[in-house]
């Protein structure tokens, strides 16, 4: 296994930096659920603050992936993947690592327009983005959920289409991602 992707795999930073922000989108999906049923609260508070802190963590990996997504080139589809296919994983590739921006940071906007802190798991507090505004909290709460939406259309979409390559195309575009397979070889 190597640190760096080769021309048939991704390499083990890069599955790590993936399998790591998966995880953590999944927490962040069941935290901002489980928020939202409970009362106003300390319990809703606590949840919360998690919920941020894992969405601060996420923006510095999302960051950290698309740098390291930049200096290591990525395996090459398939040489039999139909063109079209081809350019629309670069699409949703693109538009999954804007939105692991932009979901955090809309977080972070609404947020400060409460006036409600965003604190990195009680180590530090972040700078607030924008003055206190009821009504840009009230706007980036509807973006936040919109990209929330938007988000987990992309990764069902995402995860669907290394599936499809798995089980019908059955090539290696699932495998070489995941973190102990070896591509070439049946799973």
């Amino acid at each position: 296994m190597t640190l760096r992707n080769t021309a048939s795999a991704y390499g083990s930073i890069a599955k790590l930096l993936h399998w790591t922000i998966v995880v953590l989108i999944i927490a962040q999906f069941w935290l901002g659920y489980s928020a939202d049923d409970l009362p106003n609260g300390i319990a809703k508070l606590k949840l919360l603050a998690t919920h941020k802190s894992i969405g601060m963590t996420v923006l510095m990996l999302a960051l950290v992936r698309i740098g390291w997504r930049l200096a290591n080139p990525v395996p090459p589809p398939p040489a039999t993947t139909p063109q079209w296919q081809v350019l629309a994983a670069r699409i949703s590739h693109l538009t999954l690592y804007l939105l692991l921006l932009l979901q955090p940071v809309t977080g972070w906007i609404m947020s400060s327009a409460r006036n409600f802190p965003v604190s990195y798991f009680g180590w530090f507090q972040w700078p607030d983005l924008v003055s206190p505004s009821d009504e840009l909290h009230e706007r980036f709460e509807d973006i936040h959920h919109l990209l929330a939406e938007a988000l987990l259309v992309v990764a069902v979409v995402h995860a669907a289409a290394a599936l499809y390559h798995h089980f019908w195309v059955k090539d290696d575009v699932l495998r070489r991602m995941l973190p102990f397979a070896r591509p070439g070889r049946p799973s």
